[in-house]
């Protein structure tokens, strides 16, 4: 039921099941030719009626038989939990834990009580009495969970590290660890078992100090990720995929508190759904206010753990932030990658949606830069080419393309190094006076980057740029117009046949069918606004003057837009 409840995509399940499901098993290797002909030995048997059963372990395995015996392949989780929890609160946190691990996520567990005084005589009982009221809790839940009291990594920089990390967009760890010291939660894993620790290091004297849960949570992910690339170097080439290995590299950064995710500017102070910590980062820290500094405390720590982490984990790796009060989001977040709302709907259906409240967790991306860029000259028209033909799989008419564009070019919006793209063009009949339509021409991302959160960052600055500009909420750091300006409506048409059209419904203010076509709107939202104030007042009909005869004018106007790709 709780798999149910995450509602995964047909694209969520495929990218789950890659994940976490059972690994391909080897060709069988061909029997050896024996040194000495062996005659066999002939024995008498019974008469019976039929033949003999065949030997069970000669017999090809069915593939459900196989995937039982070959469970799903284990991945793992780095969790900082941020104490003090009740009973009862660590108990719901014991819960996704678990849930986590049957759907094949094991989790490395790292203990934070900024309640412990440091230097408190009594301050390394605390921290083990903490770590195990959550092995305990663990424990009751149906898991087998191990703490892991000793120190795990070490303080400073790693001594293989250059002098200087300027190039570095992300804090370096302040503790390192080799891949022997990983050998008491590589013991942990291998059994079944979930390690806990407490945030413990060895300084140069060997000593074992506690440290910031931080230092530890972005060491152990560096440190993982190592191992796991030198497993995957060091293993033989006959490996068969035994699930008795778990792999090391961290699928997911979680970070579970009680006071949520990091509060949007955009949102009232309620958290962000998505972060593009490559975009947004520097803007969170400029936009957050002083009053959240006593509501959500360590928010921007941990926004800055995130990007550290996630700065060595793969691409397709996420952070979750999240209270104490929401397990079953962790659950969907495994299986679908996604926030809990999507940040790229429509912003009338995210502030009246029920799902938004203090405790949504707020999902992190290492993500993409956001360009926006005017003209045809500022683009590269060679990347340009191969992200539209390999997102479409088809061949771009070069040159009336261009020409087109030289003509009709409003902006286009650029994620990373073409990594996707959305291309806005200014459409209107010859001749005619009225205002031309905002038109999306082009909505693009490479397919090595679908799944990745490329798709919703680029949606949300092309709201910024179009429908969504002239409120608050569109002053976001994507190098366009920051929110200032007059909205536009944007429209845009898609074959009645392309499976995005379920993705385009839910984010549109509607929608017209003209034969093979199917055509797209949204609003302008500031307009949207000033109109539902006037009809409060005033009790305004539900078609407004600006709305008469404009869907028979974009249709008429949109299908005369000629084809890009060569027939």
């Amino acid at each position: 039921m709780s798999i149910l409840r995450a509602n995964p995509s047909l694209r969520d399940t495929r990218s789950y099941l890659a994940s976490f499901g059972p690994r391909p098993m080897p060709p069988p290797r061909p029997p050896t030719k024996p040194t000495q002909e062996v005659l066999p030995v002939v024995t008498e048997q019974p008469e019976t009626k039929g033949a003999l059963p065949p030997d069970v372990q000669q017999e090809p395995q069915s593939p459900v038989v196989a995937s039982i015996l070959n469970p799903i392949q284990r991945r793992t989780a780095l969790v900082k939990i941020q104490a003090p929890f009740t009973d009862r609160q660590l108990e719901s946190i014991a819960t996704g834990m678990v849930y986590l691990e049957k759907l094949g996520l094991v989790s490395v567990i790292v203990i934070e009580n900024n309640n412990i005084v440091k230097g408190d005589d009594g301050e390394r009982a605390a921290l083990v009495e903490e770590t195990m009221r959550v092995v305990n809790a663990l424990e009751k839940q149906g898991a087998k969970a191990r703490p892991v009291l000793g120190a795990v990594v070490r303080l400073g920089p790693k001594p293989c590290d250059d002098e200087s990390a300027e190039g570095r967009d992300f804090d370096v760890p302040e503790a390192h660890t080799f891949p022997s010291d990983l050998v008491h939660i590589r013991s942990a894993l291998r059994a079944g078992e979930i390690p806990v620790l407490p945030p413990m290091a060895l300084d140069s004297f060997c000593r074992s100090v506690r440290v910031d849960a931080n230092d530890v949570v972005a060491a152990l992910t560096r440190g993982m990720v190592e191992a796991a690339e030198a497993d995957g170097r060091n293993r033989d080439a006959n490996y068969d995929g035994s699930s008795d290995e778990v792999d090391l590299t961290p699928l997911r950064l979680m970070i579970i508190n009680k006071e949520g995710g990091v509060p949007s500017y955009a949102r009232s102070g309620l958290p962000h759904l998505l972060i593009n910590l490559n975009g947004e980062y520097s803007y969170i820290h400029e936009t957050f206010n002083s009053d959240w500094h006593g509501s959500h405390p360590t928010a921007l720590s941990n926004l800055s753990l995130a990007r550290t982490c996630l700065a060595y984990m793969p691409p397709t790796s996420s952070a979750v932030m999240v209270s104490h009060r929401s397990p079953s989001s962790l659950i969907a977040n495994l299986i679908t990658n996604k926030p809990a709302v999507s940040s790229s709907l429509p912003h009338a259906l995210l502030q009246g949606n029920r799902k938004l409240t203090p405790h949504t967790p707020t999902l992190l991306r290492r993500g993409l830069p956001i360009r926006v860029l005017r003209t045809t000259q500022e683009i590269d028209k060679d990347k340009l080419k191969a992200l539209l033909e390999q997102s479409f799989k088809r061949t771009l008419d070069d040159a009336p393309f261009w020409e087109r564009l030289d003509k009709h070019l409003d902006y286009a919006i650029v994620a990373g190094d073409y990594a996707g793209a959305a291309i806005v063009t200014r459409e209107h009949e010859p001749g005619a006076s009225s205002r031309p339509i905002t038109y999306l021409d082009k909505f693009a991302v490479l397919p090595s980057h679908q799944g990745d959160g490329t798709v919703d960052f680029l949606w949300v600055a092309l709201h910024d740029e179009s429908y969504g500009l002239g409120l608050p909420f569109s002053a976001n750091p994507n190098g366009g117009k920051e929110g200032k300006g007059e909205g536009t409506d944007l429209v845009w048409r898609s074959r009645a046949d392309n499976p995005v059209n379920k993705w385009y419904f839910e984010r549109s203010s509607g929608h017209l069918r003209m034969g093979p076509w199917v055509l797209f709107w949204c609003d302008a939202e500031k307009r949207l606004q000033t109109t539902e104030g006037r009809r409060a007042s005033a009790g305004l009909s539900y078609l407004e003057e600006w709305e008469h005869g404009r869907l028979a004018h974009w249709a008429d106007v949109v299908n005369k837009i000629p084809s890009s790709w060569k027939k």
